[in-house]
């Protein structure tokens, strides 16, 4: 699959011709049990780069998973002699590289030509980078002048002039990894993704930019003209691992195989088990893990601890066991969030956390939450700030960056943005225990969360 066609390796070509970006959307904290279907998709797509078509593309790749998966994959291309020998990796991650100038000294340093002065390089290593990469003058001036002095328009003009300069026999591949790709987009200007994406789609030089980001409206955080630099080819590859299904999975992980060899323990075990996923506290414990992680590995953590407890003298899992268990390994990240919100944006997750209880978890939209807040306003008028409805969004658009709701759909271009369709990402109880910690929380606003229906 991934050996390069007849008469190339005369050439001595780069394998890598095809330059195509790839924005992998994950949900943070979800579940990777499609790793087999998804590596498959994934190889074939990656291997795109790894054709000697003159095509340029572009492809959006929607997934949940980590970033490990990806580690994982591109572990497994790495494996390949002709590909390990060509492609430079950059990682770069929005949480870190918080703005464009710090992005370009890390990729300095992870193309290790930090020592660059001139057209020499001081280092043998460095040296071997540099052959294969971009013309030495070009791509040494650059990343010295991006590292160490400099406007940050002129250290992007070298860097970019550098990429521009390369050619297909000559360049090395580079393949951009940005992890958390929807903070970029709020870099100013979003310079460096238009340039790298300009620079890709003018196929000049053979690079590939991989984006990873939990939103799924990604595409509407991108200005136009970065748009238009990508093709909007999109794969989504979204779990629907349903309750039942993670709670068969708890009862399998848990249980003995049928070859264990004391078969009176193995009856016994397996009986308990049973009785225990059955017992309403387990299924709660379950079920609030569910909602904050389906990944795979925080729930063996979860059955490792209640494992844990089981001894000569308890050679049983009891209920309180895993609530116990869950207590110790289940930090609620969200729940912390919570607290911080200022009074409005908790009375829009209360109006939402209604809106769940009415229409039983069905997607909803902003002005359904701001006509729920209203009717709560006209009750309580005496206690809380009437808010413009400006104001209103962009307290609703605050928590959909925090992740407290996420959009259903990303195809949300010709739909006003007080009708796209959300899901709340937060359950009743996380929402009650948060607004017992809330300092200072209005008694109305306690009252109205406790209500049947707002």
């Amino acid at each position: 699959m991934f050996q390069t066609p007849a008469g190339a390796a005369e050439e001595d070509s780069c394998p890598m011709e095809r330059v195509i970006l790839y924005s992998l959307l994950e949900p943070r904290g979800s579940g990777k049990t499609m790793y087999g279907m998804l590596q498959r998709i994934a190889l074939s797509q990656i291997c795109l780069l790894y054709s000697q078509l003159l095509l340029s593309s572009s492809c959006m790749l929607t997934f949940f998973c980590f970033l490990q998966l990806l580690n994982c994959i591109l572990r497994e291309l790495l494996e390949v002699k002709d590909i390990n020998k060509n492609v430079l990796p950059v990682h770069l991650n929005g949480l870190l590289q918080t703005d464009d100038r710090i992005a370009l000294k890390e990729i300095t340093r992870q193309l290790n030509l930090e020592n660059v002065v001139g057209d020499k390089v001081f280092v043998s290593v460095y040296r071997s980078y540099a052959v294969c990469f971009v013309p030495l003058q070009f791509i040494a001036c650059s990343l010295f002048y991006c590292s160490f002095q400099g406007s940050f328009a002129e250290n992007l003009a070298f860097l970019l002039e550098a990429l521009k300069k390369g050619d297909r026999s000559s360049s090395r591949p580079v393949l951009f990894i940005l992890d958390e790709f929807d903070l970029f987009a709020h870099h100013k200007n979003q310079t460096l993704l238009y340039n790298l994406l300009d620079v890709s789609q003018s196929a000049q030089a053979p690079i590939a930019v991989i984006g990873l980001t939990c939103r799924l409206d990604v595409l509407e955080l991108l200005e136009k003209r970065v748009k238009s630099r990508f093709s909007h080819r999109q794969i989504h590859l979204l779990s629907s691992l349903s309750f039942i299904q993670y709670l068969d999975n708890v009862r399998s992980q848990l249980s003995l195989p049928q070859d264990f060899p004391d078969t009176k323990f193995h009856d016994e075990w397996n009986d308990g088990i049973k009785t225990l996923c059955e017992d309403q506290l387990v299924v709660d414990v379950l079920q609030r893990h569910y909602s904050s992680s389906k990944d795979f590995r925080s729930l063996h953590l979860l059955l490792m601890l209640a494992l844990s407890r089981v001894s000569a003298s308890k050679p049983a899992i009891k209920p309180t066991d895993l609530l116990e268990a869950s207590r110790v390994c289940m930090v609620d990240s969200k729940a912390n969030i919570l607290h911080g919100l200022s009074i409005l944006e908790l009375c829009l997750i209360i109006a939402m956390k209604h809106l769940n209880d009415i229409y039983e978890g069905e997607p909803f939209n902003f002005q359904m939450v701001h006509n729920e807040f209203k009717k709560f306003l006209q009750r309580k008028s005496h206690s809380i700030h009437n808010f413009d409805k400006p104001v209103v969004i962009k307290a609703f658009e605050h928590l959909q960056q925090l992740e407290l709701i996420k959009s259903m759909d990303s195809s949300t271009a010709k739909i006003q943005k007080e009708y796209q369709l959300v899901k709340l990402m937060l359950d009743h109880s996380q929402i009650m225990e948060a607004l017992q910690k809330y300092p200072q929380c209005p008694t109305d606003v306690k009252q109205w969360a406790m209500s049947a229906f707002g």
